[in-house]
């Protein structure tokens, strides 16, 4: 397909929108996602702009060589590579920070996410929604990782002390003013979903089925869903915390309950319980148990306070394609900028000599 010329943004009415695609090892969908995006958008060439924004999470097939040929012939294509795998949701919120459009769609390689919803996502953001998600009413793929998902999403809604809408994925637009306040509050382990969900803003969901996928593997398995619900709880819910207070008041309660059963039965009765032994010890250590669970919930939320306290860069940006970052403050480090005097600096001192 021929690379559409550049247009300057002062110089067309027409708005633009940042397609983010995050990327490891697509070698396989890079081509037909670039194709079928650009056949989708044609209809409506003479109302939007599009870029295409990929995201590429260090793979080690040739994902980043086809993608830096493809922006060779199509300057509409930007591609950031990170220096490793930042996880699944850093690589999109990456692409969100950098992105230039005025809606902003989030669209996975695989092509599962029918590329044809843009048109209607782009239909309900012209008459004013901020957000508008993809909701999977069908989705192939294996019973059990189906039944974990819902599970998933049912949980996380239950636990939220903000509403998350069920079934939703990461397939959605976002209004500009999203991702400014995206850039606003930083979150070294982010859950989108939630995030968005919480922020408010007129949002709707559009009911689609999910297709399956053409070509490679899925990278996000069993996993990647604990490590994401984890996320999504501690996030958006203090309800784990809460939890382990009840849970040791009622470890309390029943410990007095004991302690006063013993004492009267020992002082009315004379009753020797040496020979419960075994109940004791079973007692000691399911209160040794509890006690470590406990602990091992604030933990994880000692641990995202401390995370957040370092500052670490979201992602780290090894190379990019198409121009240099939009946003690389606090949340992605160019790694190929901040070396660019060092390298020009030798090529110069090289050309004197």
């Amino acid at each position: 397909m021929n690379a559409c010329p550049p247009i300057s943004i002062n110089d067309d009415p027409r708005p633009l929108i940042t397609i983010v695609v995050p990327v490891l090892n697509e070698e396989a969908n890079i081509q037909r996602l670039y194709s079928t995006v650009n056949e989708t958008m044609q209809p409506v060439a003479d109302r939007y702009r599009i870029e295409f924004l990929f995201t590429d999470n260090h793979s080690t097939d040739r994902s980043f060589e086809l993608l830096s040929n493809i922006a060779a012939t199509d300057s509409r294509v930007r591609v950031l590579r990170f220096s490793r795998n930042f996880g699944y949701q850093r690589s999109i919120l990456t692409g969100y920070l950098n992105a230039s459009g005025e809606a902003v769609i989030q669209l996975d390689c695989d092509l599962q996410d029918p590329p044809a919803m843009i048109l209607e996502f782009l239909a309900k953001w012209e008459v004013g929604y901020k957000v508008i998600y993809g909701v999977r009413k069908q989705r192939r793929e294996g019973v059990g990782i189906t039944l974990a998902r819902k599970a998933f999403y049912r949980l996380i809604n239950w636990l939220s002390d903000d509403p998350l809408p069920l079934d939703a994925g990461d397939f959605r637009l976002v209004d500009r003013r999203i991702v400014e306040v995206l850039r606003k509050h930083q979150d070294a382990t982010p859950y989108l979903r939630g995030q968005i969900a919480a922020m408010g803003f007129r949002q709707i969901g559009l009911e689609y089925s999910r297709s399956p996928r053409l070509d490679g593997e899925s990278k996000f398995g069993y996993y990647d869903l604990i490590n994401l619900a984890i996320d999504g709880i501690l996030n958006h819910s203090p309800i784990p915390l809460r939890l382990a207070k009840y849970v040791s008041q009622a470890a309390f309660v029943v410990t007095c309950i004991f302690i006063a059963v013993y004492a009267s039965m020992k002082l009315t009765v004379g009753t020797d319980w040496t020979a419960g032994f075994a109940t004791l010890a079973v007692l000691t250590l399911s209160s040794i148990c509890i006690n470590s669970l406990l602990i091992g919930i604030q933990g994880e939320y000692i641990a995202r306070i401390y995370k957040h306290t370092k500052q670490q860069p979201l992602t780290i940006i090894e190379e990019s394609v198409n121009g240099s970052t939009e946003w690389t403050s606090s949340s992605s480090y160019n790694a190929e900028e901040a070396t660019r005097p060092q390298r020009d600096d030798l090529a110069k001192q090289s050309h004197a000599a």
